[in-house]
């Protein structure tokens, strides 16, 4: 329902991603796979599994049967979360930083790290291959999804509190224009951060409130309040069927500032990426009700 006018030029077969036989129907005769799939975890250690299971061995099983059927490139859809979150207040990070133990690193971020080391073994066998680390993407979608949820929460004027800590974060068409860079002018192994600016959460919560005409919101949440809230949250997800409005691990990344080079992506893959401001603007103007004209 998301691809609008194409929705009829797109076949569709519907399978497992970790099922081989499902994955070779669906990728037979293609020249080239992107692997977007996966799953996102927002209930901490809770997602573990699952994280494990469509993140890494998914990921695994994409790789193996591209191997199989000779595919000429696959674009892996990976993250900045892949690259690492090391311990400190404020963070500048490439492609190239190592991964260090972090309690800023989630299980969100250890599966897509080894998802990548999948992609690297299946390049070793062979394959051709490159991967992309979007930072947080922003764009219109489904309401209640991913950031979505953000940007709705800001509209209604339901946000309790702005975290001090901040990210990067990039327009989810320039990810889609970043990954098709990727597969024709990315270079086999490397990783290409697709991220546009990096913002505080104050600034990404008051560039969104201005474009939705809407009064931002004034209070900061402070790191030792995000963390109590999440502690008590996590208790409130024991109960089946209550999900954690935010846990531990969003609490801790939240506080922190995490800074991202793009340069990469602009030199390598030719990559130009647009404020953040116009991205709101985008979702504002996709959040105004239509209307229709009776006759």
């Amino acid at each position: 329902d998301l691809l609008a006018d194409i929705a009829a030029d797109v076949r569709h077969d519907i399978g497992e991603i970790m099922d081989p036989d499902a994955l070779a129907l669906a990728m037979r005769g293609c020249q080239a796979v992107f692997h977007v799939a996966g799953a996102v975890g927002l209930e901490g250690k809770r997602d573990r599994t699952r994280l494990g299971s469509v993140n890494v061995l998914g990921t695994a099983t994409v790789m193996n049967v591209a191997l199989d059927l000779g595919i000429q490139r696959v674009v892996h859809t990976s993250s900045i979360a892949a690259i690492g979150r090391p311990d400190g207040t404020e963070v500048t990070i490439d492609e190239e930083s190592e991964w260090s133990s972090s309690s800023a690193n989630s299980e969100y971020a250890l599966s897509k790290r080894d998802a990548e080391w999948e992609v690297r073994r299946a390049i070793a066998e062979g394959l051709d291959a490159v991967m992309v680390n979007p930072s947080l993407v922003f764009g219109p979608g489904r309401s209640g999804e991913n950031t979505q949820r953000i940007v709705e929460t800001v509209r209604d004027q339901k946000l309790p509190a702005v975290p001090v800590g901040g990210t990067n974060v990039v327009d989810v068409e320039d990810v889609a224009a970043g990954h098709i860079a990727a597969l024709e002018r990315g270079r086999t192994g490397e990783r290409y951060i697709l991220g546009s600016q990096n913002l505080s959460w104050r600034e990404i919560i008051d560039t969104l409130a201005a474009a939705l005409g809407v009064e931002t919101q004034s209070r900061t949440l402070s790191p030792r309040l995000a963390l109590a809230l999440a502690t008590g949250f996590e208790v409130l997800g024991l109960i089946p069927g209550i999900k954690p409005m935010i846990t531990r691990e969003a609490a801790r990344q939240t506080a922190r500032r995490f800074r991202y080079v793009n340069d990469k992506a602009r030199s390598e893959l030719q990559m130009d990426f647009r404020p953040f401001s116009e991205t709101a603007q985008r979702l504002a103007a996709a959040l105004q009700p239509s209307t229709t004209t009776a006759a």
